[in-house]
């Protein structure tokens, strides 16, 4: 098992140009990270190269992998011409994932509107999300590249749409990457879920959050699920998710590969992903 970091942890101090994509890795290598997740957040390698290659480069030279590369993606569009340029774009990002090294990337799959996040519309959209996922699984594997869909975006974020958007693919190189905290966003139990989908992760973020009930509006700085609870993001560790339950079922699982903290409170963000790592490595150790 291996610990790092998305480069999305830091992407506040990216953002506000306090710190670059390289910096990030000298910042994972100086904490102890045996990897990072690329997330062009606050930057772009889409007409990049060179970029790219300096990325490359530095985390070779750090002795750090690049585990994942994860972008943006919505097959969900309006006409057949939208759709095939959507999985013309995603392409080209396995291009770059291939061009950095990785052997993993996510891509989102579909977002939409609250009211229409129904399951009966999941069962619409899923061939056309089926089929736009197989091209691009099919695509990567000339790179051996695995590619995943993440619980994430409030519409293919329940564990059980999770399983049958990847047993319907059906391709080897086509898993999930497993987010432990977002689970909470659809008010699905973090710890039933991730044992749910254990078996078909390619990929773990390590995220916490802190969580109230519709009735207690804490008031600003949180955000909502789906039913209208309450969601802040927390230091790993720190927050209302059972982390300690959820490292002991990853810990007693099949999976051996990458551990990525991803950040995303309201903290100075450094000091939040240190804190993070730093439960991380202690809980693990525990349990």
């Amino acid at each position: 098992m291996k610990i790092g970091i998305s480069s999305y942890s830091l992407s506040q101090a990216i953002r506000t140009g306090k710190m670059t994509i390289i910096d990030v890795l000298e910042w994972a290598a100086d904490h102890g990270s045996e990897h990072v997740e690329i997330v062009p957040i606050g930057f772009s390698l889409d007409d990049d190269p060179a970029l790219i290659e300096e990325i490359r480069t530095k985390a070779d030279r750090l002795g750090i992998l690049l585990s994942n590369y994860a972008i943006a993606a919505n097959f969900v569009r309006d006409d057949e011409r939208q759709y095939e340029a959507e999985i013309a774009r995603v392409k080209k990002h396995v291009d770059i994932a291939a061009a950095l090294g990785v052997t993993r990337m996510r891509h989102d799959v579909a977002t939409r509107p609250a009211q229409e996040t129904t399951l009966t519309q999941f069962y619409a959209d899923l061939p056309c999300l089926t089929e736009a996922c197989r091209q691009i699984a099919d695509y990567a594997r000339n790179f051996g590249i695995t590619t995943s869909v993440e619980n994430h975006g409030m519409y293919i974020q329940h564990s059980e749409r999770i399983q049958t958007l990847v047993d319907e693919v059906d391709r080897a190189n086509f898993r999930t990457t497993l987010d432990v905290g977002n689970f909470r966003c659809v008010d699905e139990d973090p710890v039933a879920a991730v044992k749910r989908n254990l078996p078909i992760a390619s990929m773990i973020h390590l995220k916490d959050f802190y969580y109230r009930p519709s009735y207690r509006n804490p008031g600003e700085g949180w955000f909502q699920t789906v039913n209208g609870n309450y969601l802040r993001g927390a230091i790993f560790g720190q927050g209302d998710i059972d982390v300690w339950e959820v490292l002991r079922l990853i810990k007693a699982s099949d999976y051996n590969g990458f551990l990525s903290l991803e950040f995303e409170g309201k903290e100075e963000c450094e000091y939040g992903t240190r804190a993070g790592l730093i439960n991380i490595r202690r809980i693990w150790e525990s349990v």
